[in-house]
């Protein structure tokens, strides 16, 4: 796979795929960082001599031009972190938008609007990748949250440009993700978090056979506790999956590897009742729900991770929304953000949690794509980089 610093960009026209789904409120972007992590590779371009198309997809138009999902407050964001003119073009493909392409200067940035107001694009048609693929001379692809789509722009566009290349964010999630999957500085150990053991049986099943510790929190820590014959109350708890919980807990002791569930819990008979949170160990009594990992847990969580070299974590380890249930997923972030060794992090609630700590900038690397990072860890083989290959 080759990156964007191994080609000759200038006069080209370079179409770079950046992931700049963020979140809006009011027509304003509220967390522009997949826009900052995009902007080395895109000032690399401009540098170079590029004539830079930015495309991305932002929420879920269904295939229809939504006003409020236009990129247009994402191009005001642009402006001002490139300090240049950034035109945003009508649509990504078109009369119109082939005219804005052909009037570019070397150094100029265009952003086309909205990907997926063509539903051709989720579909990976080939008509609308020959079309995204008219326009450069150069395809790169810095948009790792979409490697796992095998959509036009991330997977059918690469097949009709002769040159592709991956940007420094895409190249940077490779190599971190790919440390864990190969050589990771050990002991290795993984936090997973989040509602469902049914949402990541498989990436559990790859983790059993590369980390030395399996760090379990969230809803889905009382799938375990109750396939163990501990009482969860009313916890959510995936009836159809405890036997499934039962055999990856057995999976963990085959292969020697420590998988540690919550020994205590906070508690309260349903999210809304925060005023009522208490702690208990062990088994949780009936008509309470477990939402957070308890104190005793987070304790010995972090003292796992002041151990490691190498930590990965995907998932909140309790209801991180609602204050109290947000102090173990704290406690984590702070313990991460604390140790020497290599920090991973992915999964929006998980991210959430480390920039709330203040701490951010003292984790090794933050991916920007937790659905592609969790199926990175799979195994699986992503469409958007084996585009690039």
């Amino acid at each position: 796979m080759k990156r964007i610093d191994q080609l000759d960009l200038a006069g080209k026209r370079v179409f770079i795929r950046v992931d700049f789904n963020v979140p809006l409120q009011g027509g304003a972007v509220t967390d522009a960082s997949r826009i900052e992590a995009a902007l080395p590779t895109i000032e690399y371009a401009r540098a170079a001599g590029a004539k830079t198309i930015l495309a991305s997809h932002l929420g879920r138009p269904k295939g229809q031009v939504v006003a409020d999902l236009s990129l247009a407050p994402v191009v005001r964001i642009l402006r001002k972190k490139l300090a240049t003119e950034v035109a945003l073009a009508p649509d990504c493909v078109g009369p119109r938008v082939e005219k804005m392409v052909a009037e570019l200067a070397e150094g100029d940035v265009l952003m086309l609007e909205n990907l997926r107001f063509h539903e051709a694009e989720e579909k990976n048609d080939a008509g609308f990748a020959r079309q995204l693929a008219s326009l450069a001379d150069v395809y790169v692809d810095d948009a790792f949250g979409t490697a796992h789509r095998a959509h036009a722009s991330t997977a059918g566009i690469a097949s009709y440009v002769d040159e592709r290349a991956a940007g420094f964010l895409l190249q940077r999630e490779c190599e971190y993700l790919g440390r864990v999957m190969s050589a990771p500085q050990r002991p290795l150990v993984a936090i997973l978090g989040g509602a469902k053991v049914s949402d990541k049986i498989v990436v559990i099943r790859s983790l059993l056979q590369r980390v030395d510790s399996l760090l379990v929190g969230g809803a889905m820590a009382y799938t375990f506790l109750r396939a163990g014959g501990i009482a969860t109350g009313d916890s959510l708890v995936e009836e159809q999956h405890l036997a499934l919980a039962e055999e990856l807990r057995n999976e963990a002791r085959r292969r020697g590897v420590e998988l540690l569930l919550p020994t205590d819990h906070v508690v309260a008979p349903s999210p809304a009742d925060a005023a009522r949170a208490t702690t208990v160990e062990g088994a949780i009594p009936d008509g309470q729900m477990g939402l957070d990992i308890g104190p005793a847990t987070s304790q010995r969580f972090s003292e796992i991770i002041a151990g490691a070299g190498t930590v990965i974590w995907n998932g909140p380890l309790g209801m991180f929304e609602v204050p109290p249930f947000d102090a173990g997923s704290m406690a984590v972030a702070n313990a991460l953000a604390d140790s020497d060794a290599v920090t991973i992090i992915g999964g929006g609630d998980s991210v959430a949690a480390i920039k709330r700590s203040g701490r951010a900038g003292d984790i090794t690397h933050i991916s920007t794509g937790g659905g592609a990072s969790l199926e990175f860890l799979e195994g699986k083989i992503l469409p958007g980089l084996a585009a690039l290959e």
